[in-house]
């Protein structure tokens, strides 16, 4: 709101939308398929500095019965751990190794705000915050915005000077419901038919056929289950950039994500970049307890299937 006239929106069409930039970026391609718009500017900032995430969070649950309980992202992240614990086997150790391996990755990010990567002890003994989530295992937050240009093949073939970084070629969404149950936080529904849809559209048949994996993973605890939800089997595609350990500007990490992508298949992600990158996803989550997911799969210029 605060943004639009200074980046050049005065007058323009614009939709405002809440929680996730990553969302904001497949009503951008939506609209692009739809042939109501050439070229937009994809845009999120976040200063976590100067929000109460928990208030925000505890307006996020279901009104009449899970809201006046207080829950906020602390206790709801804590719930998601405990279900996807039982329900694929995750356990501590894991979660710690996790957490250090994103620090490692997050620590060679020039776009990150390299953090100091903490040792196994640090994150072991950390308090806890809700059980089993420790303090540690969590992602800290950052300030942070990221923006993107999105541009129609007729409005490139209209302007050649203009060079794309990547395409496109497959997005899906999908939001779970209020309910907090075992199922609901196990089954991961959402993360899912999300993940299925992008690839579905990119032409992808299982992660097996991405380079990168960008993972909006707040927790340790949620890339274990990411990667068992989405069938990841290289670690070495798993979150290049560090994910939201190298900068968690929340309500925008997932759009971060998809910068990251971009820069991947581009060939210009600096000191985090994979090699012969041809296709990178980027998952975003947003709401309460992981409410809603996002998926987006980029190819590099001249990929092919």
């Amino acid at each position: 709101m605060l943004m639009t006239a200074p980046a050049g929106g005065y007058g323009t069409d614009e939709i405002k939308v809440t929680d996730s930039g990553a969302t904001a970026l497949a009503l951008a391609y939506a609209r692009v398929l739809a042939g109501e718009s050439n070229l937009g500017l994809v845009a999120s900032w976040c200063k976590t500095s100067k929000t109460d995430i928990g208030a925000v969070f505890r307006l996020r649950g279901e009104p009449f019965f899970t809201r006046p309980l207080g829950i906020d992202e602390t206790v709801a992240d804590a719930l998601f751990a405990q279900a996807v614990a039982a329900e694929f086997d995750i356990n501590s150790d894991e979660t710690n190794t996790r957490v250090l391996d994103a620090y490692t990755r997050a620590s060679c990010n020039p776009r990150g705000i390299r953090h100091i990567v903490p040792t196994r002890e640090a994150v072991a003994t950390s308090a806890y915050e809700a059980t089993p989530l420790r303090a540690a295992q969590r992602a800290p937050y950052t300030d942070g915005a990221v923006a993107l240009v999105l541009a129609s093949d007729d409005f490139l073939r209209s302007n050649p000077e203009c060079k794309p970084l990547a395409r496109i070629s497959g997005i899906g969404w999908a939001t779970d419901e209020y309910r907090l149950d075992g199922h609901r936080l196990c089954s991961m529904k959402s993360a899912r038919a999300a993940w299925q849809s992008a690839l579905e559209q990119a032409g992808v048949g299982s992660a097996a056929e991405l380079d990168a994996i960008e993972l909006e993973s707040q927790t340790g605890w949620h890339e274990a289950a990411y990667v068992r939800a989405f069938g990841i089997q290289r670690d070495e595609t798993i979150s290049p950039s560090g994910g939201a350990f190298a900068q968690n500007p929340l309500f925008c990490t997932g759009l971060v994500n998809a910068a990251e992508a971009v820069l991947q298949v581009a060939g210009l992600a600096g000191k985090v970049q994979r090699p012969r990158v041809r296709r990178a996803a980027a998952h975003s989550c947003h709401g309460y307890a992981q409410q809603g997911n996002v998926v987006m799969v980029f190819e590099g210029i001249g990929a092919t299937q």
